[in-house]
């Protein structure tokens, strides 16, 4: 199984740009960019209690389990 980040989703449903979020929740636009694209090992709580904060949102609209496909 794999996390995916649905980070993209949520910031086209809110018309929100990448950099707007990076500015609102204290993080570069490099780092926002690595979450959104997955290729981050972890994620602090406190910054996705941030996004989620900025998003309105619950942290199960950002991150979805997928089963493998085997």
């Amino acid at each position: 199984m794999q996390i995916v980040v649905r980070l993209d989703v949520m910031l086209a449903l809110r018309k929100m740009r990448s950099r707007e979020l990076a500015d609102r929740i204290g993080i570069t636009e490099q780092n926002l960019s690595l979450l959104k694209s997955g290729r981050v090992k972890g994620v602090r709580f406190e910054t996705l209690a941030r996004i989620c904060e900025v998003l309105e949102c619950q942290p199960g609209d950002l991150l979805e389990a997928v089963p493998d496909q085997s």
